[in-house]
């Protein structure tokens, strides 16, 4: 178990907690975090491009001149391939499908391998609280300006605390999501991540509790 420094939303150390290896304390894994976010950005894909063929193409139900004596090639359709405004051949469709499966055992073991990552480039602060006086952006904007190494960071908050998200989310600095949504790819994305004491501790009845 290591130990971590705790701080006030003042920027002023006040306490220290002990941070389970189960969690803090994995080895990198290149490859598994590199297939694992692999996955979790193609299951996020959507289809966006889509062609139709020469079947979804409207019109063309009858041959378009007679098969001889025109003095023109033959056609037995305005929504061939070949004419304009007609079918494509092999394009992209919209019943194409980019999702991966990944292992679950793997997914948890690389979301705990980043926060493993982070834990070692002390690029994880830990509040023993976080209230505002108001929920106005200038009082979020004072409580990370105490902390000046934070350039860009994500706050996990635990619980419904909406006047703490309407106080953040005019920061361009700053980013906030629920720890229930946190995952892989919002780990590796900011430098710093902010848990108070009790998201720590629903990391460890998540992920150590439950084994």
């Amino acid at each position: 178990m290591s130990i971590v420094k705790v701080y006030n939303q003042e920027g002023k150390e006040v306490s220290e907690i002990g941070l389970n290896k189960a969690i803090f304390g994995l080895n990198w894994n290149a490859d598994l975090v590199h297939q694992v976010v692999r996955a979790a950005l193609a299951n996020r894909r959507t289809v966006l491009a889509s062609t139709k063929d020469r079947s979804e193409v409207r019109g063309g139900g009858r041959k378009p001149w007679r098969q001889k004596g025109t003095g023109r090639a033959r056609h037995g359709s305005i929504r061939s391939p070949l004419w304009r405004h007609g079918g494509v051949t092999f394009g992209p469709t919209s019943e194409r499908n980019f999702k991966l499966k990944i292992n679950k055992k793997m997914a948890r073991k690389a979301f705990l391998t980043a926060l493993s990552a982070k834990i070692r480039d002390n690029e994880i602060l830990i509040l023993d609280d976080l209230k505002l006086p108001a929920p106005k952006t200038k009082e979020m904007a004072k409580i990370i300006k105490n902390f000046p190494q934070i350039k860009t960071a994500l706050l996990i908050l635990d619980g419904n605390k909406e006047s703490i998200k309407r106080a953040g989310n005019n920061l361009p600095n700053l980013e906030i999501t629920n720890i229930n949504n946190l995952n892989i790819l919002d780990i590796l994305k900011h430098q710093y991540l902010i848990f108070t004491k009790d998201g720590i501790g629903y990391l460890n009845k998540k992920y150590v509790a439950s084994k």
